[in-house]
């Protein structure tokens, strides 16, 4: 339930490193002026780069460690405040003992100013970001919206721990449930627990937070398998262990346990590390594939006279929907022949892709060959609509064909290469590649990333499966 704040814990670990460089900054400039400690006058405080470095490096990795940055304390200001007040001191210890065997001459005085400083500053960021959460749920209505199936005494207490622990973040729409609720704080009842996904499609709920009895495991099971085709996280209030998919994750919501099927594979730090690495590889590859792209739109524009790109709806992250860009590699209007060229392998499931497709172009089939006409996913991935590593989107009409262990696939953003792409790419029917997503899922890590990464160099190289 905690992956709305894994941005606003980005911009804080930004934040905290950019304002502690701050606070060093400013110890320098204070320390030879105010009237404390022993008078320097003449003498120079100046701070060797290697120690704004190392502070640099040093904080993010010691605040990470205490806990700081533990999401579901990210909008409690107090609890930030008490985190900031342990873990500002034993960075700075730390720091003091690098110090020691290092830069022996700076001032302890300078250290002690430049730990008030910091720790000033980082609270003065938690106080600005709380109100600016605040005002952005107020101006644009960003809160994200809960929907508690169960009306009873634990559904009181999720929706009371809601309102008071994860404002202005989160706000509880309302309840579904099959008779008159049992607690008066349930309210109100948007439908019965059948109409579940009813209720959260037209309420525009994001989070679904089931808190019914034990006894009713068959109706969870029904509202969990429902719920598939909608872009929502479930979360099961105990006990229904068995309806775990990729990564069950247990978390303490304040002191009631709870269950999360659908929560995010990737979050926290790997999500900001991942997402930092696709942000810094795009910026870097963006202006050598510019002039490339810029040839290919010349081209294709030449052969046929048609729409350079090609933008199509794609499923990307727990079932969220998004335009992909490619270059157009088919004749205009290819999605109307899709159902012509779909065939049906030997054990009857649907093949959409095949070797011989009549659709495809001349410049196509040479930009296909060579994954030439995925460059533009590079925009897709600036806006944080795909990652450079996953598994590929996948178009509407074929996700509503999935099986739901098929739908798993969908537990990370999509990716421009993947796992798959390396171990077989299109050579590999849909039913077959889920598994090499699934492995990718389950085994994910920045290093699986920049192994996929070369190994994709390899595939496009040798024209492995490209077509």
């Amino acid at each position: 339930m905690f992956r709305r704040f894994r941005r606003y814990l980005t911009f804080l670990a930004i934040g905290d490193v950019l304002l502690t460089v701050a606070a060093l900054g400013a110890a320098v400039l204070l320390r030879p002026v105010l009237p404390w400690g022993r008078s320097i006058a003449g003498q120079s405080v100046l701070v060797s780069p290697v120690v704004y470095a190392v502070v640099a490096l040093l904080w993010p990795i010691g605040f990470q460690t205490l806990g700081v940055y533990d999401s579901r304390l990210a909008t409690n200001v107090l609890a930030q405040v008490r985190r900031l007040t342990i873990a500002v001191p034993v960075s700075v210890f730390v720091l003091g003992g690098f110090l020691y065997f290092t830069f022996r001459d700076i001032s302890r005085l300078l250290i002690i100013y430049f730990a008030l400083a910091n720790w000033a500053l980082l609270v003065l960021l938690r106080v600005g970001g709380g109100r600016l959460l605040q005002a952005l749920r107020d101006v644009r209505n960003t809160a994200g919206r809960v929907l508690i199936v169960g009306a009873g005494e634990t559904a009181a207490r999720v929706a009371d721990i809601i309102e008071r622990e994860l404002n202005p973040a989160y706000q509880v729409a309302g309840f579904a449930c099959d008779t008159e609720p049992g607690e008066e704080r349930c309210r109100p009842i948007l439908g019965s627990i059948a109409e579940t996904p009813r209720v959260a499609w037209e309420t525009g709920c994001d989070e679904i937070v089931i808190a019914l009895p034990s006894e009713c495991h068959e109706q969870i099971e029904r509202i969990v398998y429902d719920l598939q085709e909608q872009p929502v996280h479930i979360h099961i209030v105990p006990d229904s262990f068995r309806l775990a998919m990729v990564r069950a994750r247990t978390e303490t919501l304040f002191g009631l346990p709870m269950v999360g099927l659908r929560e995010p594979v990737i979050d926290g730090v790997d999500w900001a590390l991942k997402r930092t690495f696709d942000l810094l590889a795009t910026v870097v590859l963006l202006p050598l594939a510019l002039p490339v792209m810029a040839l290919i739109a010349i081209a294709v524009k030449l052969h046929d006279g048609g729409p350079i790109l090609f933008r199509q709806e794609r499923i990307g992250e727990n079932g969220s929907p998004f335009r992909i860009l490619k270059f157009r590699t088919m004749v205009p209007g290819a999605d109307s022949l899709q159902d012509h060229v779909t065939a049906l392998d030997d054990d009857g499931n649907h093949v959409y892709k095949t070797r011989r497709d009549p659709r495809v172009t001349g410049v196509g089939a040479f930009l296909r060959r060579w994954s030439l006409d995925e460059l533009p996913q590079l925009l897709n991935v600036l806006r944080g609509e795909m990652s450079l590593v996953g598994p590929r989107p996948e178009q509407a009409f074929v996700v509503d064909q999935y099986e739901p262990w098929q739908r798993q696939r969908l537990a990370v953003p999509p990716g421009i290469t993947g796992w798959w792409q390396v171990s077989g790419r299109s050579d590999l029917p849909m039913h077959l590649n889920t598994q090499y997503d699934l492995f990718y899922i389950r085994n994910y890590s920045l290093w699986l990333d920049l192994k996929i990464l070369w190994g994709t160099v390899g595939a496009v190289l040798q024209r492995r499966g490209a077509f």
